[in-house]
């Protein structure tokens, strides 16, 4: 039993889920750094806003060219530069001098080409899981993936405020690139972009991963087979046509949207509303990054059991759907509640159920995309990081012209939008691979 965890396959999963945070990590270190950064530059809120928001255009904008260039030159080199990139720009950010003139300016400009850096991630990992990854694993694997999300983002308050505390915010944003720098050169060393060309791969996981991948199966399990599978044509016209494409775009949009809350403002919400200090603001700001962990692993085992017993249909967009009811509820009680530390957990509640429906969003785009799935999944990814740019700048507004509880209400009127899109999406109906533009 244990000698079937000892696959090649998994530890690029737990390497990815290690990247996964640390990417986590370099994009949510300005939220906890923020009111020293703000009071650095004078910046306030709704121009911290901007800096936020600079990050997930760069990211969104970006997302279209990370897909192509991840099913062109594969997950290895293209999420090694990435890497690479977000440590550069760390660096940068650190760099910046004390009383410098227009630093607002340069704050978005490095920001924005953080997200541009940071685009990568995810579609690579899609193509890593399209071509590595059986699909009855697709849901854990991809929960595995994305708990990183919740472990990066969970770890980053306790651990940055210790050294913002101690050593000021540019310490903690230099850490965050040597940390980026080291992950990124173990991904090189241990990964490769197929299974054939990896030196530790034995011939029973080969089989394994070539039986159990959907888009190959009817061709030959030659590795010359699947080199010409993952070489040939995006499937444009094919991704284009999806009529479900527009629901799952939008749906990820309002899971953006919510994401981002927690990721933009619910530190300083904490501290600024609640009435939390630095420390126990971020001790409470750990909870919703720990249940995402949880949740999404969670996701992703039931995704994949649900699979298995009742179809892709169920296992992927029923449990998603479900999910993001679930964050309504938890998103307009916990703004509501009178105590900051029951606030706290609630909103910690929607978090973790909000990320019950992540792996699906990944592995639905695997099971209808397969070897154009870097491709597929950047255009749904675009869907929720342009939500998360609405929701930097969005966010304070309207807190600040109709109070906090209406900003928790409006994510929790997206929630339901977003469940009524996976009702929409038909991931048993795979893509058309000979529709080629």
């Amino acid at each position: 039993m244990f000698g079937r965890w000892l696959r090649v396959r998994y530890f690029l999963a737990f390497w990815l889920f290690v990247l996964s945070g640390v990417a986590f990590l370099d994009r949510t270190n300005i939220s906890i750094a923020g009111l020293q950064i703000s009071t650095e530059y004078g910046l306030g809120n709704q121009r911290l806003g901007w800096v936020f928001s600079a990050f997930l255009i760069g990211y969104a904008g970006f997302q279209v060219p990370a897909g192509w260039l991840s099913a062109r030159f594969g997950p290895r080199r293209v999420l090694t530069l990435g890497v690479m990139s977000w440590g550069v720009t760390t660096v940068l950010t650190a760099l910046l001098p004390s009383g410098m003139p227009f630093a607002v300016v340069f704050l978005i400009g490095i920001r924005f080409l953080l997200g541009a850096g940071e685009s990568v991630i995810y579609p690579a990992a899609n193509q890593f899981v399209a071509r590595w990854v059986p699909l009855q694993e697709r849901g854990v694997i991809n929960g595995l993936i994305f708990a990183g999300v919740g472990a990066g983002s969970g770890l980053t308050p306790p651990m940055l405020t210790w050294l913002i505390t101690h050593h000021g915010w540019r310490t903690a944003f230099w850490c965050s690139a040597i940390i980026g720098f080291a992950v990124g050169i173990v991904w090189w060393q241990s990964s490769r972009d197929t299974p054939e060309e990896h030196p530790g791969m034995t011939t029973e996981e080969l089989k394994e991963i070539r039986d159990g991948l959907s888009f190959s199966a009817t061709t030959s399990s030659s590795a010359a087979a699947d080199s010409e599978a993952a070489d040939s044509p995006i499937s444009w016209r094919a991704i284009l046509h999806r009529r479900d494409l527009p629901a799952l775009m939008i749906g990820y949009f309002s899971f953006g949207y919510v994401a981002w809350i927690y990721f933009s403002w619910f530190f300083l919400y904490m501290a600024q509303v609640r009435g939390f200090d630095l420390k126990a603001s971020a001790q409470y700001a750990m909870l919703p990054f720990l249940s995402m962990t949880v949740c999404c692993l969670i996701g992703g085992v039931l995704s994949d059991r649900m699979t298995r017993r009742f179809g892709l249909r169920m296992g992927r967009c029923g449990l998603a759907s479900i999910a993001l009811f679930l964050t309504a509820i938890f998103l307009v009680l916990g703004a509501q509640v009178h105590s900051p530390q029951l606030a706290g957990v609630i909103l910690a509640g929607g978090a973790g159920a909000l990320y019950l429906s992540q792996s699906s969003f990944w592995s639905v785009s695997v099971d209808i995309a397969g070897r154009s799935s870097g491709v597929f999944s950047s255009l749904v990814n675009m869907g929720g990081q342009i939500g998360g740019a609405v929701t930097a700048s969005l966010t304070p507004w309207i807190a600040q012209r109709y109070g906090w509880t209406n900003s928790f209400s409006f994510s929790a009127a997206l929630a339901i939008i977003g469940a009524i899109c996976w009702l929409m999406v038909h991931p048993e109906q795979p893509l058309d691979h000979d529709a080629v533009v």
